[in-house]
């Protein structure tokens, strides 16, 4: 097994901005597990500092996201133990009981902390709190979750019309809305649904598309009061709501299994099993798009654990075809549109890319980043306004190309770096420890040379 497909070096004027070398000739083989899902390890963390009695978390995902939230918490009276992998444990405050903290919450470069704990302190009557993050977040809109709870009363002031961080929240009693959402988003949705919990009456979030459910089902759990209508997309909250303390199982991320599903299927001669994935009918739209690519994949093992599905899921390479991605399947892969990109390089013929202009404003412009970056390798990408148009049968060589601090942007360019002759360099590597802090150790561990 060789461990030399990529080496880490660090920056001589900068010990903690570190670039990723990549050299490839090999194949991917072997069984891997993968960190916890992000997004369920915000919900756990959240939830069970706002429930009364202790909840359990296995599996917590270790990423700088996830600390970020649990800082945010400790710092308003929630105990928390060390985060790890094995067993996390979170004494509850209680719904309501969140203290006005000293100091200023910094949510690092984590979305979901943020938009999620807006809809929390805003219904916390007679508090206040001031909330930040990175260079980053301070860029990313956040007009979108301040507006709705604005119309639910709540007082909140920041930086562009209220519509970037740093932001001051009075907390006070909400009124109930019910709020059509211009986007599919569980950021919005969820934030909202976190406002109703205190919030006397029914707070209804409807969506042009189903978003992924990890809150309705979490709210649930804890014992809130959840009903969910697909057939109009809508979730509604009745509040105020009892939670209480549960034991948590986060899966295995689907979105740090999209890297390992993409690689396997592009590198000749690769077969990997990935373990205790979640499969999430919400977030499942990178395997039905690899699979309408003609993807050697099946699903085995398929069972509920703590209420999410959860799935071996077994791939080969195989040669791809282009595809058209668009629509309805948009919100169940929008994280993995990145490393879709990279597939669609290497199947036959022409793949589309569109009504993703979500993209633009996360943690980097993902489109911009991924066709400027890509093209550096000579991939014939081309740059819509919502999307984009990627050429298949690609000959990509190395070369030197950057994150832009994007964990997602940088992986997905790593994988494609290992169907690339020569050298690969990816500088702002360090940005991968956001969601996949193993990111490294477990392409060694499948990389046989």
């Amino acid at each position: 097994m060789s461990t030399d497909v990529l080496t880490v070096q660090s920056s001589p004027t900068d010990a903690a901005n570190t670039h990723w070398v990549i050299q490839s000739q090999g194949t991917l083989q072997g069984k891997i597990t993968i960190p916890g899902d992000k997004s369920i390890s915000h919900r756990a963390l959240m939830l069970g500092a706002l429930a009364a009695g202790e909840t359990t978390i296995k599996g917590l995902l270790l990423g700088e996201d996830p600390r970020s939230t649990a800082n945010c918490f400790r710092a308003m009276g929630a105990q928390i133990s060390e985060l790890n992998t094995d067993h996390v444990q979170v004494q509850g405050i209680g719904l309501g009981q969140l203290q006005e903290p000293p100091e200023v919450l910094d949510a690092g470069n984590s979305g979901t902390t943020l938009r999620l704990m807006l809809g929390i302190l805003a219904s916390h009557p007679h508090r206040l709190f001031t909330v930040t993050g990175d260079a980053s977040l301070r860029s990313r809109p956040m007009g979108r979750v301040v507006k709705p709870l604005q119309q639910m009363g709540a007082h909140i002031w920041g930086r562009q019309d209220n519509t970037l961080a740093p932001l001051a929240i009075r907390g006070q009693a909400l009124q109930p809305i019910h709020y059509h959402s211009p986007i599919a988003s569980a950021q919005v949705k969820s934030c909202l649904m976190f406002a109703g919990l205190m919030t006397t009456g029914q707070t209804i979030i409807t969506e042009p598309a189903l978003s992924r459910d990890h809150s309705e089902r979490m709210f649930a759990a804890f014992g809130a009061d959840v009903a969910v209508d697909s057939e109009t997309c809508s979730v509604t909250v009745t509040g105020p709501a009892q939670l209480h303390g549960q034991a948590i199982i986060v899966p295995g991320d689907i979105s740090s299994a999209a890297f390992w599903l993409v690689a396997a299927a592009i590198v000749p001669g690769s077969d990997v099993w990935i373990e205790n994935v979640g499969v999430n009918p919400t977030r499942t739209g990178v395997l039905d798009v690899l699979q309408q690519m003609g993807a050697e994949m099946t699903l085995a093992n398929q069972r509920l654990v703590a209420g999410e599905p959860v799935a071996d899921i077994h791939i080969k390479y195989s040669q791809l075809r282009g595809t058209v991605i668009e629509g309805a399947v948009i919100p169940r892969l929008i994280d993995e549109i990145p490393i879709l990109a990279v597939a669609a390089l290497f199947a036959q013929g022409v793949t589309t890319i569109r009504d993703a202009k979500e993209l633009r404003v996360k943690e980097s412009d993902r489109l911009t980043a991924m066709a400027t970056q890509l093209q550096k390798m000579g991939a014939r990408i081309s740059e819509q306004p919502d999307g984009l148009e990627i050429q298949g049968n690609a000959s990509l060589q190395g070369a030197e190309v950057e994150s832009f601090g994007d964990h997602r942007v940088g992986m997905s360019l790593a994988i494609a770096a290992l169907n690339a002759k020569g050298i690969t360099t990816l500088y702002q590597a360090q940005a991968a420890a956001i969601s996949y802090p193993n990111f490294v150790a477990t392409l060694k561990q499948l990389w046989q040379s």
